[in-house]
């Protein structure tokens, strides 16, 4: 099996972890649908009273994988769109557990990666952590609800400049701009997140699910988004933009990408 999510009760905490050292826990269909699974289970199992998600290795999650999607550019459409809603079908059952989910971002959280993260409740990043939505610099478009939740955080010039430019972001400022909600020294982050949930899980679980709920109607849940960013994100792969960039990643040169 290629990527795994280990889980782990400690008392009314689950903590699930991306395990796939050898692609610094890219997201692979497997891991997609097991993701998809945990929530669902830990949405209604009255002795997880909240969840923590990270990484395996010093790394939270290095994103989707290049080489999987380059390959994938010989198929029918379908099946990226099916790969797309496998990975939609994990973020909506993390935002609709009734349960509280920290982050716990250790090393890099890249493309899906950084999605992944800012579609948790809150986030706990170690001080030298890096954040990257990188789409852009292989001619593709976020998924996972990046568009959203940055919609959600950040005024839309500054969600514009992350998503235009795909740069890496620290820790720091993703905590003054109220997208991180703790920093720690590195390798702090399971300790923090963990000594967290602990406390959310000791309180009324079940205000704190209507809290969640509250927030999302608030805000408006990310369902529509999570639909467009998958159309947009499988009609950018076939572009010739995505086919430019993805070469030029694999061949470590800048992207000459096509005009008009």
């Amino acid at each position: 099996m290629s990527g795994r999510i280990d889980a782990v009760r400690q008392g009314r905490v689950l903590v699930l972890t991306m395990d796939d050292p050898a692609t610094k826990n890219a997201l692979s269909a497997e891991m997609m649908d097991a993701g998809h699974a945990a929530f669902e289970s830990a949405a209604t199992d009255p002795e997880v009273g909240a969840v923590v998600l990270t990484g395996a290795a010093g790394t939270f999650c290095s994103g989707g994988n290049l080489g999987q999607l380059m390959s994938s550019r010989k198929a029918d459409p379908s099946v990226i769109r099916d790969m797309m809603d496998r990975f939609h079908g994990w973020i909506r059952a993390m935002r609709t557990c009734p349960k509280p989910v920290i982050a716990a971002v250790e090393g890099a959280a890249a493309g899906a990666g950084f999605s992944v993260a800012m579609g948790c409740d809150l986030v706990v990043s170690a001080e030298d952590a890096s954040f990257v939505l990188a789409y852009v610099k292989v001619g593709l478009n976020p998924d996972g609800g990046a568009s959203a939740f940055l919609g959600r955080s950040v005024p839309p010039q500054l969600a514009a400049e992350i998503m235009f430019e795909g740069g890496r972001i620290g820790a720091q400022r993703l905590a003054q701009l109220g997208i991180v909600n703790r920093v720690t020294v590195p390798g702090g982050t399971l300790e923090e997140a963990t000594a967290w949930a602990t406390r959310l899980a000791e309180g009324p679980t079940v205000a704190i699910g209507r809290a969640k709920r509250l927030i999302e109607a608030a805000y408006g849940p990310p369902d529509a988004q999570l639909d467009r960013e998958a159309d947009a994100f499988v009609e950018a792969l076939y572009h010739a933009e995505a086919a430019e960039g993805i070469a030029a990643f694999f061949e470590k040169r800048p992207p000459a990408f096509p005009r008009g």
